[in-house]
């Protein structure tokens, strides 16, 4: 009942100046070689594998980037590909990949990787999946969210504010507050309290994930599941283009995920180094954790610095 989900459908345009230098083209982050090791959704794929089949794993696209990921995901199951129209936040790619998900197995328990991270040790990191996965089964009404120590008070990054222990021995938590992006001297202060980055990584059943869904965006959800009737049918496609033509933009961290704290638990990861590459100082410092220097970087950038 393990499944996983990759979240590729952005557009990476805070990146673009540097993935533009690396690529020569206007491909988003996620088909582009940042750290010189494979694309990043290759990278966030071999790593999902470590612990969910890839014939369980989805991976959530945009049409609009087909030439730069039809090759790379030849290999990819059909209905294991999540074609998204257009680009309308994360919430709507996860919700319809969940859906996909349930139509195939009711029971599942969903681990949702973004494709734009540096994770310094991939066999740690997926050990404490393991650990998120078997919270899930035990506690299957929480979703379980990954947060790090904080290495530093971050001002671009969410953070979690943790509450009381529920698996004391996995370093499991309830969920007190989130801090989105808060001004240096909050992120200090966070620092100091033990608050952690959030990932985005999260884990859970897919009917926990439906419920917070339907609770916060309501009517987001009931247009997705009257489409759902389409599903590995000839209909589909066209049903998901009119649905993506009339919906507005949802952010699943802001706008699902804050609003149902009470739903929530933390589990604080240990023993592995992380970075959001969402913009290029960040994937400069990942380069520098990794002690590696691609290709694209060995003239130096300084621009991107």
């Amino acid at each position: 009942n393990q499944w996983g989900g990759s979240v590729a459908g952005g557009d990476g345009t805070r990146l673009k100046t540097l993935t533009r230098h690396i690529a020569g083209d206007e491909r988003p982050k996620q088909f582009c070689s940042v750290l010189g090791r494979g694309t990043l959704l290759a990278e966030t794929r071999r790593r999902t594998a470590l612990t969910v089949a890839p014939s369980r794993t989805l991976v959530v696209v945009n049409r609009l980037h087909e030439n730069f990921y039809a090759q790379s995901l030849a290999d990819q199951a059909p209905e294991n590909l999540v074609a998204q129209p257009s680009n309308r936040g994360t919430a709507p790619a996860i919700l319809y990949s969940l859906l996909r998900i349930r139509a195939r197995d009711p029971q599942a328990a969903v681990a949702f990787f973004p494709s734009d991270h540096y994770i310094s040790d991939d066999q740690k990191f997926m050990g404490q999946i393991r650990a998120a996965l078997d919270t899930a089964a035990n506690y299957p009404d929480l979703v379980v969210l990954l947060g790090l120590a904080p290495e530093s008070p971050e001002v671009e990054y969410g953070w979690i504010e943790p509450g009381r222990p529920i698996r004391a021995q996995a370093k499991i938590y309830t969920v007190r507050r989130f801090w989105e992006k808060p001004n240096k001297m909050r992120a200090q202060v966070l620092q100091l309290r033990g608050c952690l980055w959030n990932s985005f990584v999260m884990v859970a059943t897919a009917k926990a994930l439906l419920e917070v869904i339907e609770s916060a965006i309501p009517d987001h959800y009931r247009s997705f599941a009257a489409t759902a009737r389409h599903f590995s049918a000839s209909a589909e496609a066209q049903a998901i283009e009119e649905l993506y033509a009339r919906m507005t933009e949802v952010n699943f961290s802001h706008q699902v995920l804050a609003l149902k704290p009470e739903r929530l638990a933390v589990l604080k990861v240990t023993g592995v180094r992380w970075n959001d590459l969402g913009e290029p100082k960040r994937v400069m410092a990942s380069l520098d954790m990794a002690g590696v220097k691609p290709h694209w970087a060995e003239a130096g950038v300084p621009q991107f610095a």
